[in-house]
């Protein structure tokens, strides 16, 4: 009869060691599921709107640097008075329309009088009217600082948006993984805890066996060491959730306000379907084709396009300088058929520097830093392929190990059943049944560490291919 007692606790404890994961739980408890944790971080984090300034940078370059092709008024007025003299009272008033190549039209109102005004100065009564243009033969023709400012505003556009993908992407990832370290933690805490009620009536059921004559006192002793053991794991465990739910905490945000996980919600193991259609892996097949369109390639090409064009403009100072500018004068500006080549103002201006020092040398450094450009985008290219790569074999590896590990811990769990049966019929002591506990507890956190490498490793494929959700 006390034999039959004791066999019937030790069933109730093998029966509490298996139960569910959530067991320690209340009724209470809330989920926050995977899918639903990223679209809080997409949503509300910081960083996500961030990632929109980025691009509203570029929008603003872009902006400033089409205003080098905006019209423009242009007012100068100069006038000196002493002693009741005028000595000059000066007007000019010149409408400029700059144009993509080195080409500028103009149109210009001059008025001038005084006592002591320059001769060159002089314009009929009424003042003198003029239209006409400027333009460059050599340098500034192809490609002058206004072109080039706008087709480097252009790229720097592009490169904005590939960095905001890589923010996003980078954001999300990091989000992910700080999830998956939750999750693992959790069901540490879970393992520990059923581990933890097997012990307690454990040591009451040896406790009631001492009293009854079955057992000796010292195994008490054990049993009590193998309790405190338990829970010392098992707030080691409820430590490490709670720091790993305050950095869960950290990527959760609703109207710019930060939010703190409550003791009552825990994670859940997502289904792998769920997980590659979060993260957009669903249906992938070729990933060399995305990684073509990788944000960080992107990015690379269009620093690199930028750098082209300053190199274009380099080398465009090579040529010599030939400005040219001719207008038509007339005092009366309603008149068209006034405006013809026997009234004219022209100007001609030539430079070239003997050498070229400067320009070359800004020249070679343009070029060096294409060549770096280059050299960057192919290392980042094969890192990006090994990576990917990389995350391929994990994951394939890890459904191996996965595998193997379930059967693993279910030839474990057979062990300990069988152990507790031998020790209920007195054919084996205490301290084998908890070495073979323990080896159970090692294979189910060994289960969880490899079910979290297998998420994370997932999690890595998408940030490895830079998908921007």
């Amino acid at each position: 009869m006390k034999t039959r007692f004791i066999f019937l606790i030790f069933l109730l404890s093998i029966s509490i060691s298996y139960v569910n994961a959530q067991q320690f739980s209340t009724n209470e408890t809330e989920i926050l599921l995977f899918e639903e944790y990223i679209a809080y971080v997409k949503k509300h984090h910081p960083l996500m709107k961030q990632s929109e300034l980025t691009l509203s940078v570029g929008e603003a370059n872009l902006l400033r640097a089409r205003g080098g092709f905006d019209p423009k008024i242009e007012v100068d007025y100069n006038r000196k008075k002493f002693k009741n003299t005028e000595y000059y009272d000066l007007l000019n008033a010149t409408f400029k329309i700059p144009t993509w190549y080195g080409v500028e039209f103009k149109a210009n109102f001059e008025e001038n009088t005084g006592a002591f005004l320059n001769e060159s100065l002089s314009v009929p009564d009424g003042g003198l009217y003029s239209a006409g243009v400027s333009l460059s033969l050599a340098q500034g023709l192809l490609i002058n600082e206004r072109m080039a400012s706008l087709k480097k505003a252009r790229h720097f556009k592009r490169q904005t948006k590939a960095d905001r993908d890589l923010l996003v992407n980078n954001l999300l990832y990091e989000a992910s993984k700080a999830y998956f370290n939750w999750l693992e933690a959790s069901n540490e805490q879970n393992i520990y805890f059923s581990f933890l009620k097997n012990a307690s009536v454990r040591l009451i059921a040896i406790e009631r066996s001492v009293e009854i004559g079955e057992r000796p006192s010292i195994d008490i002793t054990e049993a009590r060491i193998i309790l405190k053991t338990r829970e010392l794991n098992y707030e080691a465990a409820l430590l490490k959730r709670k720091k790993a739910a305050l950095e869960v905490s950290n990527y959760l945000w609703v109207n710019s306000i930060p939010l703190e996980l409550e003791e009552n919600v825990l994670p859940e193991i997502p289904r792998k379907k769920v997980l590659e259609k979060v993260l957009e892996l669903e249906g992938i097949t070729n990933t060399n084709a995305l990684l073509e369109n990788h944000p960080k390639l992107l990015s690379l090409d269009a620093k690199i396009d930028g750098l082209t064009v300053d190199k274009a403009l380099k080398l465009n100072k090579l040529l010599p300088k030939i400005d040219l500018q001719y207008n038509f004068l007339s005092q009366d500006y309603e008149q068209l058929n006034t405006f013809n080549s026997s009234n004219y103002k022209a100007f001609v201006n030539f430079s070239f520097p003997l050498f070229l020092r400067k320009e070359r040398g800004d020249l070679n450094l343009s070029k060096l830093k294409i060549k770096d450009a280059n050299f960057d985008r192919v290392s980042t290219a094969l890192n990006l392929s090994n990576k990917i790569e990389a995350a391929n074999t994990e994951i394939e590896s890890l459904v191996t190990q996965n595998s193997l590990v379930k059967t693993i811990v279910e030839d474990y769990a057979a062990l300990v059943s069988a152990e507790e049966r031998k020790f209920s019929l007195g054919e084996s002591s205490l301290f084998l049944i908890n070495s073979r506990e323990q080896k159970l507890i090692d294979a189910q956190l060994k289960e969880n560490e490899i079910l979290i490498k297998q998420l994370i490793a997932t999690a890595s494929l998408y940030n490895s291919l830079g998908i921007a959700i």
